[in-house]
This record gives C-alpha cells, structure tokens and sequence, in this order.
C-alpha cells in the first residue's frame, strides 16, 4: 500500500494504491468513510491489478480538501483520479461512493470499463413530500454526532466501533486498520477525521435530488453490477436497500444487474472476506 496525490480542482486528492499490477481499479467510499474501507477487497484482487482507493474530499487524508461537495463534484474527481491514471479503468463504489461512481460513469463513460455498485447507487426511498432538513437529521444526524465526539485515545476510538452492533460479530483486523486510519488527535482528544459539514452537504444531495440517479441509471451505457446486503447500518433487514427498490431498478435499467449477497451487512459486505473477494471478482471478471 502506498499513498497517492492526484490534482483536482482545489488541491490534491488523497488516495491509496494496493497492489502492483498494471490493470487498474478506482474505488469510491461511503458518506463517512476513507479509502481504507476497501483493503480487503484490495487483498482480493488478482496480482495483475491495483486498486486505487480514494479518500473522496471531506475525508481520510482529503479531509482538508475544499468543497464544493456533492455527487457532482465527487463525479468530476473520479473522473480526474482515471485521467491521471490513464483510463479506462474498472469503477467501484459503496454506499454513498456508488452515487458517486454511478454518476461519473454516466457522465464520462470513455473512462471506465466496468462499473460495480455496492449497497447504493439506486434512489433513496423518500416520502412524497418531506423537510429535507428533518430527514437529514434523522439519518445522518447519528453518524454527524459521532464525528464530533472525542475518545481518549485511539484503541478507545477503536472499542467504540467494535461494539457496533453491526461490527460487533465480524470484527476482524481490516476493520481495526479503517477505524485506525479514520483516527486523528492529540491523546485525550482523539476524533474521526472525516468533515461534518461535506456529510451534510453529501446527505443532502442524496435526499433532495434522488431522482436524478434514478434518471443516470437509465442513463448508463456500462454493464453495471449491484451487490446488495439484505441488512442495513445496523445489522437489521430490511437492507438499505429493500429488495421491491432493487427488483424495480434491476427492470428498469437495461446495463443493471443486481446481485443478493447473503448474510450481510451495509458494512461487511465490504469489509468481510467472503463478501470482499465477491466483489474483487465482479470487478475484475468481464460482464
């Protein structure tokens, strides 16, 4: 593993490299995540591919990367990230990184060559009518509260996560390295390092424009693959996902495929092995 600058409108974008080979995936993570979300699936890749994960800007070591933010904007460095690289290359994104990914596909298509979703990318369910500011409060609100909490250290920042209840049956040492990694501060006031103001900027996208990636999935001319969980951010079904959304879309959509992945999570079908080396899979197998 070794760590990336890549220019962008504003500066530079963080991202990590696994891997030596010279055939080249780009990965996209959630709405408070970092690049290191994606090591094991990184671990799963053939020897004869990379995987560039990027620390999208609001977060990881892009934490001090300057909005705009928005699906647009995490578009458009996607974009920069394969042009640097020399594209095309295979696209991956999870959660609010398949919006991301979804939406660079669709608006530069020339760059990438495979497209694979992870528990996102389809338009978040949302009432008929609805204050986007309550909404945002009630599902980002949580994740927002606890970027602004403070540990005592970093093994205690660790303990918080591990007790999860969606982490707390599969914890494992690539979960320890992405809470490790997302750790900043001096001792007493150790803190995640993602930016609170880029996930409300983010979540509101999400919710207020959500017919727009319904709109850029009929758009698609990528073969794309979703993997879904049939259980959410906290271990419980339905998914984020629910199954008639997944079912509608798989119709819908002439380039999607969708794919149950059994026995998971919003978390580990990412970051548990079996559901990790699925996804290496789909990414690097033709469709």
């Amino acid at each position: 593993m070794r760590s990336l600058q890549i220019p962008v409108p504003g500066g530079s974008l963080h991202a990590l490299r696994f891997g030596g080979g010279g055939r080249l995936a780009v990965a996209a993570h959630g709405i408070t995540a970092s690049a290191m979300s994606f090591r094991a699936v990184a671990r799963h890749l053939p020897d004869d591919w990379s995987l560039i994960a990027v620390d999208l800007r609001g977060r990881g070591a892009s934490a001090d990367l300057p909005g705009p933010y928005g699906m647009d904007a995490h578009a458009a460095d996607l974009a920069a990230v394969a042009e640097h690289l020399g594209a095309p290359v295979a696209l991956v994104g999870q959660s609010m990184g398949a919006y991301a990914a979804l939406r660079a596909a669709v608006r530069t298509p020339h760059l990438f060559d495979r497209l694979v979703l992870v528990d996102g990318g389809l338009p978040l369910p949302t009432p008929a009518e609805f204050d986007a500011d309550k909404l945002l409060e009630l599902t980002i609100g949580p994740a927002v509260a606890r970027l602004r909490e403070t540990y005592p250290s970093v093994d205690a920042y660790v303990d918080f996560f591990r007790a999860h209840p969606a982490l707390s049956g599969a914890w494992n040492d690539d979960l320890d390295a992405y809470v490790r990694y997302d750790a900043v501060g001096e001792p007493g006031a150790i803190r995640s390092r993602t930016s609170a103001e880029a996930v409300y900027a983010d979540g509101r996208d999400l919710l207020v424009h959500a017919a727009s990636f319904g709109a850029d999935l009929l758009a698609l001319t990528l073969a794309a693959t979703l993997l879904h969980a049939p259980r959410g951010m906290f271990g419980q079904e339905p998914g984020l996902l629910p199954q008639p959304v997944v079912d509608h879309w798989a119709a819908m959509a002439p380039q999607l495929t969708a794919e149950l992945v059994a026995d998971t999570n919003h978390y580990t079908i990412l970051m548990a092995d079996r559901p990790a080396a699925l996804i290496a899979d789909r990414l690097t197998t033709p469709a």
